[in-house]
């Protein structure tokens, strides 16, 4: 399955548009057994109007119709052979008169697909009319022919005599003759239509003399069906070839995109490892959008890190070239030395320089060595507040003839976490600052609440962050500050060991210039404790 391409797998779930047409097979069904049941409604409504003319009448009951058709003598025979009596040739003139009597009756409530007989108590069958096959048969659609494998397909070619056990073993003339009403479905004798048949009783007085049969088949119902299949067939291969042509765009479309975004990921990258481009970002607003904005994000961090990777090595030579050119030469002078003074300068020398080294190890461990701890550190709820104002008086014993400006709130600040980390965080900023700040200016520190945050703001004029390396300021070794004679190396680990603790409190680092570029801000966001 791993191997089907997407558009394979997308045809494999349009087959559950298949669930459609056999639901709507289902909806056809059901709407059948409705017009079923309808239909056997109709046929007991029709024979009980035609008992309930005939009911009270016992005169019309005692004689035969005289005027009757094929199907009718076909009827009478059938039933005196069942009954092994004899068919009389001829009748009195008195019982046609009641013969036409009973058949203005059945006259005018036949139907032109409907078949009505009226029986007597001893299953003699005394008027009949109508037929059960239709004048106008509507012709068989396309469905029909395309499913006549499925489905039986109505048809009026059918034989429509009575079968031998229309009237003698007819649960529904029997019923009605018991006195109830009863309803029947049967086949034609040729097996090619469905009859439903409904009979009702009539009355004189208390007993019954009779019934009457009203005959239909389903053939109206199942050419109903047989449209709505025709239709539903239709309406399902127009959907299906329209899905189909949609999810194959749309397949294609989703394939290209995916290819187009694994061809720039795998160009994106050299055999050694090296970005050398950038995806190119789409701006779409779906899943694969935002995979391709990911997929630029991670190879720019990948770039920066790998430009971070190649200047380390150069950044550290730098840094190590002068202590071990201090401890070298030191070394060769203090070989050529004559005095003892000479030997003292030449191994004080050489001690600064190893302390200028153990000095570069030291801040390289620090960042991992606070990494370690971080994960160990005991959180505790104290005042934020009096931290900070606790700092800043030492700050101002430590750098001299500097000034700091101290805004503080009235009420504490509470802050879950650990304090020596945040009078750490406070000390690289606030260091940082005093390294930058412009000569007789003050560093301003200041702190502020908001409703679940707390800002701790560390601010200094000086020259202003240049945009090409705000991204990467907080980042490990990087470093703004200039050449100097200095003998303390700067490794650009405050800032990211900073950065590490504000995240350690639930917080963010943020670094921007001042208005007019006078200077530079730091401020760190930390959730406060609630």
């Amino acid at each position: 399955m791993s191997r089907f391409p997407l558009r394979a797998k997308l045809a494999l779930v349009a087959l559950a548009l298949l669930a459609l047409p056999w639901a709507g097979w289902r909806y056809v069904r059901e709407m059948e057994r409705f017009l079923l049941a309808a239909q056997v409604e109709a046929l007991t409504a029709t024979a009980r109007a035609v008992a309930t003319a005939l009911h009270e009448r016992p005169q019309l009951l005692a004689y035969r119709a005289g005027s009757e058709s094929d199907l009718r003598r076909e009827a009478e025979r059938e039933l005196r052979r069942l009954t092994g009596g004899v068919i009389e040739s001829e009748e009195p003139a008195r019982e046609r008169a009641a013969d036409a009597e009973i058949t203005a009756i059945l006259k005018g409530l036949e139907r032109s697909n409907s078949r009505i007989w009226v029986v007597s108590r001893d299953y003699r069958v005394l008027a009949l009319a109508g037929s059960l096959k239709r004048a106008d048969p509507a012709p068989a659609g396309a469905a029909e022919r395309a499913l006549g494998w499925l489905l039986a397909s109505p048809t009026e070619e059918f034989d429509e005599a009575i079968a031998q056990d229309a009237l003698a073993a007819g649960r529904e003339i029997a019923s009605a003759l018991q006195g109830a009403a009863a309803t029947r479905a049967r086949r034609t004798r040729d097996e090619r239509a469905v009859v439903m048949s409904a009979a009702h009783p009539i009355w004189v007085g208390d007993e019954v003399h009779g019934a009457v049969v009203v005959e239909e088949t389903t053939n109206r119902i199942a050419s109903l069906r047989s449209q709505a299949l025709e239709r539903l067939l239709v309406v399902t291969l127009t959907l299906f070839a329209l899905v189909g042509a949609v999810l194959f765009w749309f397949a294609t479309r989703i394939s290209n995109r995916i290819r187009r975004l694994s061809d720039e990921a795998e160009a994106a990258i050299d055999a050694r490892g090296r970005v050398t481009r950038l995806t190119t970002a789409s701006d779409a607003g779906d899943e694969i959008g935002d995979l391709s904005r990911s997929f630029t994000t991670v190879l720019g961090r990948l770039a920066r890190y790998n430009a971070y990777l190649e200047a380390l090595a150069g950044r550290l030579s730098h840094e190590l070239r002068t202590p071990v050119a201090v401890v070298r030469s030191s070394l060769e002078n203090l070989h050529a030395a004559r005095s003892t003074e000479e030997v003292r300068t030449y191994v004080a020398r050489a001690e600064d320089g190893l302390a200028r080294l153990a000095t570069i190890l030291a801040r390289m461990t620090e960042a991992s060595r606070l990494e370690q701890s971080l994960s160990a550190a005991t959180r505790e709820r104290f005042d934020a507040a009096a931290l900070v104002r606790g700092c800043v008086e030492g700050y101002r014993m430590a750098y001299g003839p500097r000034r700091f400006e101290l805004a503080l709130p009235a009420e504490p600040v509470p802050l879950h976490g650990a304090p020596d980390l945040l009078a750490q965080m406070l000390d690289k900023l606030v260091e940082n600052a005093v390294d930058f700040a412009a000569t007789g200016t003050a560093v301003r520190i200041s702190l502020s609440t908001e409703e679940r945050t707390m800002n701790l703001r560390v601010e200094n004029e000086g020259p202003p962050l240049p945009d090409a390396i705000r991204d990467s300021l907080f980042d490990s070794m990087v470093s703004l500050r200039a050449e100097r004679s200095g003998t303390v190396p700067h490794l650009g680990l405050g800032l990211y060991i900073a950065r590490l603790i504000a995240e350690f409190h639930g917080g963010a680092l943020h670094a921007a210039n001042l208005a007019a570029g006078r200077g530079v801000a730091f401020e760190a966001q930390l959730a406060r404790a609630v």
